[in-house]
Order: structure tokens, then sequence, then C-alpha cells
């Protein structure tokens, strides 16, 4: 059997309904998460709560002591009417008065029953509304003949008229609400600004700052505008301080480092000293590597950053660097490197990119796919493909892979999902940050997923043929 369940779920399968409950979410999200639509809502209640007490209130006014006020002028020109008639009553004359007077009348008695309309309008309203009894004799009168005449209002011309009163009303109440709406969308308006030029100072872009509107009078909202821009300058002020010290550091300790590689290298070469001097020239070169990928990733964030555009075989780049990293991890007796898998496509024409970048996002994608394959079952891929305009190159390893939590933090500097192991295989946290910064600098994205087993990079850039 079905379970409760199980049908809500079923439900949900149904395109119709999951649209529509895709739109109740919407809506209820709406309602708890903008300010806007909360205060037109509360301007719409607002407004029916005012309409309706002023309809009641001048209802209730209106009503209040008008019949005593007027009861008297009412039954004098009532008599009036009446003794018009004559006695007996006159059809004529009662024709000519229901013709020029919103009225109805019925005459009963021993010689005249004459009525105006086949149906009694007013005994009708009376029935609807229900007036009392005194009301209906106050509309009545007797002749010296006996005939008993009973007047009544024609309320037939109200009924069959139009009533556009109430929707003009409507109308002109939607009209003010459209006019509220767009007033309080200007007021804000300053929100939206805030919003996007926090999104930009959040993304590092601190070129355009937030627009003040009347910052000679401005409001809250333009005092927070004005407030963000001055915590966004000196953000700005830090960050460019924090990437000029990193490179006169990074600049400084060039020179030294080259230096002490150079002595270093100038050791003589005994066997007491060798395994001090090869350890030595290693920690150089990692100290190397370290502020040149320090001096690379501070280029590519700067908004400045400038890319040196040329025509690039990308097929030639992946095989020249697949070569490279080969003999680089080569054993000294001999031993072949690791096997890396490459698809490439066989025909791919020569793109506009920046070769000395694009060779530094291959080497660190392969490199990390070799750092952590370690006992794989497979040997880590490669993959190019072209279309569209657009370049994808996709690396992969058959490794261990990650913690999805910590999947949105790889291509951060300095980050390491397994420290220990990181150190061990000289890595530092700045390969795929470098890389993830190229792929920007080219417009393009960066993307990170297990692939089970392994982790799977993936960059897409744009990229124009020659």
């Amino acid at each position: 059997m079905m379970t409760s369940r199980d049908m809500l779920r079923a439900c949900q399968s149904w395109p119709g309904v999951r649209e529509c409950i895709q739109a109740q979410r919407s809506a209820k999200h709406l309602l708890a998460h903008s300010l806007r639509f909360r205060l037109m809502a509360l301007f719409m209640l607002l407004a029916l709560a005012m309409a309706t007490i002023f309809v009641f209130g001048m209802q209730a006014a209106l009503s209040m002591g008008w019949r005593d006020a007027a009861k008297p002028l009412v039954a004098d020109y009532i008599d009036t009417l009446a003794t018009g008639l004559g006695s007996p009553p006159s059809i004529e004359r009662a024709q000519e008065l229901t013709g020029r007077l919103p009225l109805t009348l019925r005459i009963s008695g021993p010689v005249v029953n004459w009525r105006s309309h086949t149906e009694d309008l007013y005994s009708r309203a009376d029935s609807r509304y229900g007036s009392p009894a005194e009301e209906l004799r106050f509309f009545e009168r007797t002749t010296a003949d006996g005939h008993r005449i009973r007047f009544g209002l024609n309320v037939q011309a109200w009924h069959d008229r139009p009533r556009y009163i109430g929707w003009a009303t409507l109308a002109v109440l939607l009209l003010l609400t459209a006019l509220a709406y767009r007033r309080v969308r200007r007021m804000l308006r300053p929100l939206d600004d805030i919003r996007a030029g926090a999104l930009r100072f959040g993304a590092g872009d601190f070129a355009q700052a937030i627009p003040v509107r009347c910052s000679h009078h401005s409001d809250e909202l333009g005092e927070l505008a004005a407030t963000i821009n001055t915590m966004g300058a000196d953000i700005h002020q830090m960050l460019e301080a924090k990437r000029t010290l990193l490179l006169a550091i990074s600049h400084e300790l060039r020179s030294p480092l080259t230096r002490a590689r150079l002595n270093t290298e100038l050791l003589p070469e005994t066997a007491d000293v060798q395994a001090s001097r090869d350890a030595l020239l290693r920690d150089l070169a990692l100290m190397r590597d370290l502020v040149t990928d320090l001096l690379e990733s501070e280029r590519l964030a700067s908004p400045h950053a400038a890319l040196h555009r040329e025509a690039v075989d990308v097929r030639a780049l992946v095989e020249d660097v697949v070569c490279e990293l080969q003999t680089a991890h080569a054993t000294a007796d001999g031993q072949a490197g690791p096997a890396i898998a490459m698809q490439l496509p066989p025909a791919l024409p020569r793109l506009q990119l920046d070769p000395t970048r694009i060779r530094l996002l291959v080497r660190n994608l392969l490199d990390n796919a070799l750092r952590h394959s370690a006992g794989a079952p497979a040997a880590p891929q490669i993959t190019v493909q072209w279309a569209n305009g657009q370049l994808s190159v996709a690396v992969r390893d058959f490794g261990t892979g990650v913690e999805e939590s910590q999947l949105p933090h790889l291509g951060q500097p300095f980050f390491r999902p397994d420290a220990a192991r990181t150190r061990e295989g000289g890595g530092v946290g700045l390969g795929l940050y470098l890389c993830r910064l190229v792929a920007q600098a080219h417009g393009g994205s960066f993307a990170v997923r297990n692939a089970q087993p392994g982790l799977a990079i993936e960059i897409a850039l744009p990229a124009a043929t020659v």
C-alpha cells in the first residue's frame, strides 16, 4: 500500500504539481526575505483598511439623524403630492407625476385601483433592506373618499445604471498603489546599488564605488552607502599594502637565494658533504619555486594583470609538459617517470593564449594529480577539448579524492586538505590557486569535483583561433 509520503513524492514528480510547489516556495521566500514586497503588502493592507474604515464611517455618519432632520420636509412634500392627485385620485396626474419624478405609486380604494409599475419597487427594496412598518406608513396617505395612496422610490434606474463607481474606486486604488510602489522602488533603489557594490568589493573590484544619491542631504541609505564605500577603500588600501609588501619581500629574497644556491653548488662534491649539499639544494629549489609562485600569483591577482597572447599549439604544449614531468620524476637508476594518459583532439587549431601561463596551468594541474596518485589503480589523465570557441582542459587522478566540505576551498591560497601529505610532496598550497588565477585572467572558469575515485579539475577558457 502506498503511504502518504509516497503519494506526496509521486505528486511532486508531476510537472504541473512540481511547478506549483516551486512557485509556492518562491512566493514564501519572497514574502519572508523581500523587504520591498513586504513594504508593498503592508501598504496594500493599510490602503484597504483605510478605504474600508472611511466608507463605513461615512455611511454611519450620514445615516445618523438624517431621517429625523429630513422627515418633516419629506412628509410635507408627500402631503402636497397627494393633494395634487385629487380626490378621487387622477390616474393622468399620477402618470404625469411618476414620469417626472423617480417615484412609484400604488392607489387602492373604492373607485381607483392603479399602480405605476407592475411590481412595487419600493416594496421590493423594503423587503431587501428591512424597513420598519412605521416607515411604510410614513409614505402612505389616505384621501377623504377612502383611497389609500402609497408612495415609493423608483430605484430601478439606479439598479440598471452601470455600477462603475466600485470599479472606478478599485482602479484609483490600484493606480495609487502603483504610484506608491514606484515611489517605494525609487526610495529603495540604493539597496540595489549597495548590494551590487558589496558584490564587487567581495570579488576584489574596488575601482567603482557605490553611488551615493543626493550626497549633500542623503538619508540613512545614503549614509550606509558612504560608510560601505569608506570600508571598501580601507580594505583596498590594506590589500594593496599587503601586495606591495609581499612583492617587495619576494624580490628581496631572490637575490640571497640565488647567492646561497651558487655557494652551495660550489661546495666540493665529497662523500661527507654530498648528502647535506643535495638536501640544501632541494630546499633552496623549493624556496625559489615558492618565491616564483608568490610573484606570479600577485601579478595575476592584480587588476592590471596583462596577458601576452600569441598563437599557441595547445596539443604540442601539453605533450611537452607531460614529457618534462615524466623526465623530472624519473629516478637516477634509469626507471621511467610515471605514466600520464592523454586524450587530445587530432586536429586542434592554434589559439590566442598566453603560452607561459597556460604552461604553468597544465604543469600545476598534472603535478597535483601526480602528487595524489600514489597507489592509485590508474594513471592520471588529461583531456583537452575544443568546441564553440572554448578550450576545455580537464585533469583527473584516481586517488582518494577529498571531502566534499573541502571542495569549495580548493583553489584558495595556501589551502592544503592534507597538510602532512602535501608537505611531503613539496606543495605549499599555491598550485591550484595559480591555476584558478590563470583561468580567471583568460576570462574562464575553474571547477573542482570528486570523480569517485579521485579528483577532477576542469578549466574552461574562451579563446580565439588564429
